[in-house]
């Protein structure tokens, strides 16, 4: 049976890197979406962070990011505002964001992939950075 998952990726970011692998490592081959090329709408962004229980200041991404600048981190800001700064600086929204079968989930640390994957994982990994995340019986490491 084929699993459908889709993942906000950008290649230059370890935990979204890392995060695909271990979705990979599960046999699924996932929908990846570079969304600083392709950024979603604003009504499927809207939609996703309702859908992974956040709010949008929950997935603003400040490293990298024109977050500062833009005086995001002015409270008074309403979800709107925030949600018009994402699309119009993709940059902004923090990754990996991980659609799948059993939710939609920001992924960051990379692992919490893990919970939302119905299949098991097919043998060991490890992060890039050589932390072990699954034993060689595909069993998460606590």
């Amino acid at each position: 049976m084929a699993v459908d998952i889709v993942i906000y990726h950008n290649p230059a970011c370890g935990t979204s890197r890392n995060t695909l692998a271990m979705i990979r490592n599960a046999g699924i081959e996932p929908h990846v979406i570079e969304y600083l090329k392709t950024p979603p709408s604003r009504a499927l962004l809207v939609q996703l962070i309702d859908r992974a229980g956040m709010t949008p200041r929950e997935l603003l991404r400040e490293k990298g990011t024109p977050y500062a600048e833009l005086g995001l981190g002015d409270e008074a800001l309403t979800d709107d505002a925030l949600v018009d700064a994402m699309m119009a600086h993709p940059i902004l929204i923090n990754r990996p964001l991980v659609v799948a079968p059993l939710g939609v989930k920001l992924c960051r640390p990379s692992e919490a992939v893990l919970d939302l994957l119905p299949e098991p994982q097919l043998g060991a990994f490890a992060k890039e950075d050589g932390e072990a995340v699954v034993d060689a019986s595909g069993q998460r490491i606590a």
